[in-house]
């Protein structure tokens, strides 16, 4: 029987007084509101609100928003009137769960329904970020119940929650919120290839889980003896989906997959941190360009922690992963996480506003009702893609998609930089400006007054704010050499 305490129980912190009354009474009423209703698997409806707020409870947000997760159907599939959430719960609530009604109601198919799908995330993003955050374990419960769905419409959920959800929840920093959405996605719309890499887990697993054991054993002895606290020391196992995925970037082989399962040691401090890969490093040989630092320059998304290689001794690698209480937290929960430190809200929803500006430019973006697939292969290619790290030569990190160029690199800092661009130089040698950036490059862009953008320039950019504007330059000064020519004439 569900009980409201199971709730309580996930909530980071814990409640006062207050909370946990207004939790009882949102329980209570969305459980009558609901009486009677059931879902496709014969299951009470109200299951499905309960689950979605047990979802928010353990990603750690805000009393407010798992009370929105309880309402978040009273709206759309009850006859429950607005002003009657509004007068026991009060406008917040309310307009929280007008958001993720607003965020349910698609009547486009297609790409026309991506792209619809994906404006009303920009907008509701915009407004409060915890709209989304409903809405994505909203979807993720109903993915743990979709093979009760008929086979067409399951698979159209399933792939959108591949295809918009989960690389929304990657760009918001939600790593294991984007796992779980994949997974549960995954064999609904890939079965063949989940069943494969199910085989392969079944068969790997024990021995990557042998190396970490013994590798974890070794390393709580060695800390111990340095006398450097650990909060933790647990292990992971990569996420179906995304190992399917590196497979195809390594074209099946299982040999060059080195994260498959990766140690993770839970720490205070940074300085702690640097202490513990030190000490790694004194034990294991480390495997070379393995060592990743993501709290010197965290990834686009602000996920940090420090990443290592090393060969156990054993006949395996293993991947080490070492990072702080809050970055443990921030790497499973991304922005939701940010919710459970109440004292530091303000502060935090501030440094979330410039993480997160890519959110405002995804509103700016412009489509043409007649191309809707055009705009989902620039949002694949600018937000939802892999992003890489690169240094202006002042330090400055921009962050840009994967194979981006100069020209890519130019345009991101200021439209003339990109205009005029006439060389590069990456990590301090001259390169072509169609050269493809890697993470960590150093790119210092050389401007020429009488430089100009080409046709030729929009086969190998990548980013659509760079076709943009050299496709507004070409159009502009083909029009004003026209209108010179018909001056002269």
């Amino acid at each position: 029987m569900a009980n409201v305490k199971e709730i309580i129980d996930l909530i980071v912190g814990g409640v006062n007084k207050k909370e946990e009354d207004l939790l009882n009474k949102a329980y209570n009423f969305a459980e009558k509101a609901h009486l009677g209703q059931k879902r496709l698997s014969g299951d009470p409806y109200f299951t499905h609100p309960f689950e979605t707020a047990k979802i928010l409870a353990g990603l750690g947000m805000d009393t407010q928003t798992i009370i929105a997760g309880l309402l978040h159907d009273t709206l759309e599939d009850t006859k429950t009137p607005e002003e009657a959430i509004k007068k026991e719960f009060g406008d917040d609530i309310l307009f929280l769960i007008k958001g993720v009604t607003k965020l349910g109601t698609l009547k486009y198919r297609g790409h026309e329904r991506h792209v619809e799908s994906l404006r009303k995330f920009f907008v509701a993003m915009a407004n409060d970020l915890r709209v989304v955050i409903i809405k994505f374990a909203d979807r993720l419960h109903n993915l743990r119940t979709l093979e009760f769905i008929r086979e067409d419409k399951r698979y159209r959920i399933a792939l959108e929650s591949i295809e918009v959800y989960a690389p929304l929840a990657n760009r918001l920093g939600m790593g294991k919120l984007k796992g779980e959405l994949e997974d549960a996605a995954f064999p609904y719309v890939y079965p063949k290839e989940y069943t494969e890499i199910e085989e392969i887990l079944k068969e790997k697993k024990g021995l990557y889980e042998k190396y970490l054991n013994e590798v974890s054993e070794e390393l709580k002895k060695e800390l111990k003896k340095n006398k450097i606290k650990f909060v933790e020391i647990n292990y992971r196992i990569k996420h179906k989906y995304s190992l399917y995925k590196k497979l195809l970037r390594y074209d099946k082989d299982i040999e060059k997959i080195y994260d498959i399962v990766a140690l993770r040691i839970v720490v205070d401090t940074i300085e702690e941190c640097y202490r513990v890969l030190g000490l790694v490093h004194s034990i294991w040989n480390p495997l070379p360009g393995r060592i990743k630092d993501y709290i010197a320059v965290p990834k686009p998304n602000g996920y940090r922690s420090i990443h290592t290689t090393i060969f156990t001794g054993l006949g395996g690698v293993a991947e080490i992963q070492i990072r702080t209480k809050e970055m443990h937290a921030e790497a499973a929960y991304g922005i939701a996480a940010h919710f459970a430190y109440k004292d530091q809200k303000d502060k935090k929803n501030r440094d979330d506003k410039n993480k997160f500006k890519w959110i405002e430019e995804l509103q700016e973006l412009k489509y043409l009702p007649s191309d809707p697939k055009k705009f989902i292969d620039h949002l694949k290619m600018d937000f939802f893609n892999d992003r890489i790290f690169v240094f202006t030569p002042t330090g400055d990190v921009i962050d840009m998609p994967e194979d981006s160029t100069p020209v890519d690199f130019a345009y991101s800092i200021h439209s003339d930089i990109g205009n005029h661009i006439f060389g590069a130089k990456i990590n301090g040698k001259m390169s072509p400006i169609f050269s493809k950036l890697k993470n960590n490059d150093i790119v210092e862009i050389i401007t020429k007054k009488d430089s100009r953008p080409s046709n030729k320039w929009l086969e190998f950019v990548k980013t659509s704010i760079a076709k943009k504007h050299i496709k507004s330059y070409l159009e502009k000064n083909s029009l004003l050499s026209k209108l010179k020519s018909f001056g002269r004439s």
